[in-house]
């Protein structure tokens, strides 16, 4: 019988709280008419239960929520294609309800980009950050890293790089 590494408790532990930060702020976000990232930013008692005390945690994996939802309604923006083509892989590779809570957070995302004409630069991940849902590409060599679940960014498979971005529209696949 396989054991559980504690790196992969604590990756389950971060995918928990991701979701719980992403699903209780967009419940905020529809109940009290602020925006979705009024409700990512400082926590507004948005904390996951069992997550540390100094909120440091939290704040991180904030940063990450609010980093995939904007680099997604970017891409829905600058490209008019759907959110799906934004992931690079099959939709139907990811749980069904964490897929509804993120597109329509995704689609309030959009809205705010668009009412508050977010910078349109390239969002930057690197290794050891979460990601919640898509595809990376390494900036070193391409090599493309698929993200069906939330997920801790490794280093690049192929040339140990520990920066990488959202390949755009038909970019090649390495």
């Amino acid at each position: 019988m396989k054991t559980r590494s504690s790196s992969d408790n604590e990756l389950e532990t971060m995918g928990e709280a991701y979701r719980d930060l992403l699903e209780g702020a967009l419940h905020k976000a529809r109940q009290g008419g602020s925006s979705l990232f009024h409700w990512l930013s400082g926590s507004h008692g948005n904390a996951p239960h069992g997550r540390d005390s100094d909120g440091h945690e939290v704040a991180e994996i904030e940063r990450y929520v609010r980093r995939d939802l904007a680099d997604s309604a970017r891409y829905r923006h600058d490209t008019g294609r759907d959110l799906g083509d934004w992931l690079g892989f099959d939709v139907a590779l990811i749980e069904q309800a964490f897929w509804n809570v993120f597109s329509e957070a995704a689609d309030q995302t959009l809205l705010a980009l668009h009412e508050m004409r977010l910078q349109a630069n390239v969002s930057e991940y690197h290794t050891g950050e979460v990601v919640g849902l898509g595809t990376l590409a390494c900036d070193k060599c391409n090599e493309r890293l698929r993200f069906s679940a939330v997920g801790r960014i490794p280093p690049c498979p192929r040339c140990g790089g520990t920066r990488f971005h959202r390949p755009v529209d038909g970019a090649p696949l390495a």
